[in-house]
């Protein structure tokens, strides 16, 4: 199970104050279980690994077989939560260079939808000319700007390369069960489709379609993913004191309530980028609301430590880090033994390589500490679907709690609005003349 460690909190949080928000936690806990909480309409995600059935994975394992055996490549259009939760797993589970192995054993998982760069777009493009590819695109509306214009390009090429028959089937939508532009399209081409629950918000959205299709075309094992979700679903359920979600959560909020406003998630694993990034979205959407909430920013170690490595020592004392420690990789190294000496590492021959990163993780804890920087540690035992599983519900869980704390509502994103708006009204887009005029005359 997810391991979590308090103890590097404790010159700035004792463990009797994150122990003594246990009625607050409780009552966050009530409030997310009866739905008594703001945003009341989106807790589909709460109890979601649970409700997971056998046939509902056989379905979308199916649906991904045929895209691995029709495609040499899967484009999956998507953004925010819509993309980011399936590329923290694939990015996890894959070889680090799988990018060029070229081993026709799964198709290359590509990702579009997530920006609306010009160069980006053409160099998808050309690198599908002629190749079998597939296209799974996941909009509950069908008009998000960055999604659609992506859907609009791969659309056509697919149908141009591969014909309208074969595009049908190597085409799959995942949206809303009856609204919307994705859904009018999905039942006219009649593509495969696969439906984004009302009740489940794009950033609590991995262990639906969206991010278990994306997942299982890349080969890996979603039953496990799932597995380790509903393990952590019933830890995550029990008071503080046992529940290492909330505590976390209990952790986070005393912590910014003594000053602690940003909080820098880091990895000594490389994989681990994307989880990042995808931890990102889930925090700083769901708790950055009312002028209130921590800031989320992360790095990756040790290699951050050569550039961002300064700031976290000795720069404002504004911040807590929280790091994700793998306890066991997949593949075992040696330090090599060299007659010469040059670079003085001698005294490192013949131990693991990983014995060298937790050292340089254990010392960097240290050090952090003692430069004022409180740390957390969350250990899992390795990297692979089934922990993956957890820790993704874990953060879920502990989010949601957070919130509650915080006193804000988890699960809209009106902030997100405003971009758009303004974006809309200086493109012209019928509907939007007033605006037009009323931006324009700012420029």
């Amino acid at each position: 199970m997810t391991k979590l460690d308090l103890a590097k909190i404790a010159p700035v949080v004792s463990a009797a104050e994150v122990n003594g928000l246990a009625a607050r936690v409780a009552e966050a806990q009530k409030a997310l279980e009866e739905g008594t909480c703001p945003g009341n309409d989106f807790l589909g995600w709460l109890h979601l690994p649970s409700s997971i059935t056998a046939d509902f994975l056989s379905e979308v394992k199916a649906v991904a077989a045929t895209l691995r055996q029709e495609c040499d490549a899967v484009v999956v259009a998507g953004i925010g939560g819509s993309y980011l939760g399936a590329k923290a797993v694939i990015e996890a589970l894959s070889n680090s260079f799988q990018w060029l192995l070229n081993d026709g054993k799964n198709p290359v998982i590509l990702f579009a939808g997530n920006n609306i760069s010009e160069d980006y777009l053409c160099e998808l493009t050309s690198y599908l000319k002629g190749k079998k590819f597939g296209v799974i695109n996941i909009s509950k509306s069908g008009t998000t700007t960055e999604t659609a214009l992506a859907f609009r390009l791969l659309k056509k090429q697919c149908e141009e390369q591969m014909g309208k028959e074969t595009a049908k089937k190597v085409i799959v939508a995942i949206t809303d069960a009856k609204r919307g532009a994705a859904r009018t399209c999905a039942d006219k081409e009649g593509y495969k489709s696969f439906i984004i629950p009302d009740n489940v918000g794009g950033r609590f959205s991995v262990l639906t379609p969206v991010g278990l299709l994306p997942i299982a075309v890349a080969g890996f094992d979603i039953d496990q993913l799932v597995k380790g979700a509903q393990d952590m679903e019933k830890t995550a359920a029990l008071p503080l004191a046992e529940n290492p979600a909330a505590q976390y959560a209990a952790a986070r909020y005393t912590l910014y309530t003594k000053g602690k406003k940003i909080e820098i998630l880091a990895n000594y694993q490389p994989k681990l980028h994307f989880m990042a990034e995808w931890w990102k979205q889930l925090f700083g959407e769901s708790e950055g609301k009312d002028k209130k909430g921590i800031y989320p920013a992360s790095v990756d170690l040790t290699t951050d430590l050569h550039s961002m490595g300064q700031w976290i020592q000795d720069g404002e004392r504004t911040i807590f880090e929280t790091v994700i420690s793998v306890e066991n990789p997949e593949h075992k190294m040696l330090f090599p033994s060299d007659e010469e000496n040059l670079d003085g590492l001698n005294f490192l021959a013949g131990k693991r390589v990983d014995e060298v990163n937790k050292m340089a993780e254990l010392g960097t804890q240290l050090a952090h500490v003692d430069g004022g920087v409180p740390n957390i540690r969350i250990a899992i035992e390795r990297l692979d679907a089934y922990h993956l599983g957890q820790l993704i519900y874990f953060f879920e869980k502990a989010c949601g709690i957070h919130c509650q704390l915080l006193g804000v509502n988890a699960f809209n994103q009106p902030g997100v609005e405003a971009y758009k708006k303004n974006m809309f009204a200086l493109l012209g887009k019928p509907g939007y003349e007033q605006e037009t005029l009323t931006i324009k005359a700012r420029l």
